[in-house]
């Protein structure tokens, strides 16, 4: 599996027409082929700075498969004109990881 990671810095005062289009966006990844999964997070300390991460099967998936789809360019027509520059994408591996045993952890892990 790969984790994209992408940085996101949206124009000020655009950050909630960009959330509300990532959520629209949202289902363009998840119908794609190799996509696992599809997070957004917003920085507290820099509101306006976005991390997009997205879970694929493999590298090709994204770099291939994507973005040559129609898919992506839809997710660029709905988000992109919000961009402050254009997103720093990264691809990443999982190293080390750890989950907390906390029984509220377990049963959300559950549903």
């Amino acid at each position: 599996m790969i984790k994209e990671l992408a940085e996101i810095d949206i124009k000020p005062g655009h950050e909630r027409d960009f959330e509300a289009a990532a959520a629209v966006a949202k289902d363009l990844f998840l119908a794609s082929k190799g996509c696992l999964a599809f997070r957004l997070h917003r920085s507290m300390e820099q509101p306006s700075r976005y991390r997009m991460f997205v879970e694929w099967e493999t590298i090709e998936d994204h770099m291939i498969e994507f973005r040559n789809s129609d898919a992506f360019l839809e997710w660029r027509r709905l988000c992109g004109p919000f961009f402050q520059n254009p997103p720093r994408v990264e691809h990443l591996t999982v190293i080390v990881e750890g989950k907390s045993h906390d029984e509220d952890a377990e049963a959300m892990a559950a549903e």
